[in-house]
């Protein structure tokens, strides 16, 4: 399909404000204790082409750069707009916001299935998926239970902090607001960018860009030679990840409430998925 027959067969702002609304949920993926921003981006179709794009920087640069364009913009409003907001509301109702994440992620998930058996599977991709989705939850378990060394707030331990975040857009699963609370970084981090704090932000970004660019084209790469694996290795970890940050201990009226806030996240995200599905894009990454 050429340029112009994708513009038609698209509506150019229904379009936009999807990728926009993808990039805000990927924003606060990566500023949420137990969520990934690169899951995220896996879930919402945008995964596999933005690390193409960002392994293959030259390659239709202005087609692509338009169309990350909105994720971009999303993504840092969902950072800096809602990181006092998803600070606040992991503080007081942790489990029931955990709760609508998840249901994000579920709902997203039949799409995810289907383009990850795109050329083919194999038994062993499904033994892969299934040794990957456990070994995900015992490593985060793991993770959570350990006792990590508490870093001070400085220059060089905010552009570590950014890679930690790069890190988790270019291997989803990783959620780089876990390790941050384990080193004692991720509440002046937070407060940091709520209030715009450039001595905070400047070198997060570094940090992040960092670890994205020297990445990037590995992972694009890898996707290139051995995609139904990359898939179903990631789909694995999407899948040990989620099980992983289930709330323990939701008792009475949160019951309810978390039940229909999965509800909610999963049929807004499906909805997403289901119309996102109507825009076909190969062209533009090819």
């Amino acid at each position: 399909m050429s340029t112009s027959e994708f513009t038609k067969k698209t509506n150019p702002v229904v379009d936009w404000v999807i990728r926009l609304l993808k990039g805000i949920m990927v924003g606060i993926g990566f500023i949420t204790p137990g969520l990934s921003g690169g899951v995220l981006a896996v879930v919402f179709g945008i995964y596999e082409p933005l690390i193409r794009f960002l392994g293959n920087f030259r390659h239709k640069f202005l087609q692509n750069f338009l169309f990350f364009l909105p994720v971009g913009i999303g993504g840092i409003i969902g950072t800096v707009a809602f990181s006092a907001a998803v600070d606040l509301a992991f503080k007081h109702y942790p489990a029931l916001f955990t709760w609508l994440f998840i249901g994000f992620i579920a709902g997203t998930f039949p799409s995810l299935y289907k383009t990850s058996g795109k050329q083919g599977r194999s038994w062993w991709h499904w033994a892969l998926l299934a040794g990957i989705s456990v070994g995900t939850v015992f490593l985060m378990v793991w993770m959570e239970n350990e006792n990590w060394v508490q870093l001070s707030p400085s220059f060089l331990n905010w552009m570590l902090s950014g890679a930690l975040i790069g890190l988790g857009i270019v291997v989803p699963g990783l959620s780089p607001s876990n390790f941050l609370m384990y080193f004692g970084l991720y509440h002046p981090m937070a407060a940091g960018i709520a209030t715009l704090d450039l001595g905070v932000i400047i070198p997060l970004a570094l940090g992040g860009l960092i670890a994205v660019f020297a990445l990037a084209k590995l992972i694009a790469w890898l996707f290139k030679k051995f995609y139904a694996l990359m898939y179903h290795l990631i789909l694995g970890v999407v899948i040990g990840s989620t099980i992983a940050i289930i709330p323990k201990g939701v008792v009475g009226w949160e019951i309810a409430l978390s039940a229909l806030l999965f509800a909610l996240g999963a049929l807004a995200s499906y909805g997403m998925s289901k119309l996102d599905e109507k825009f076909e894009r190969e062209d533009l990454f090819a």
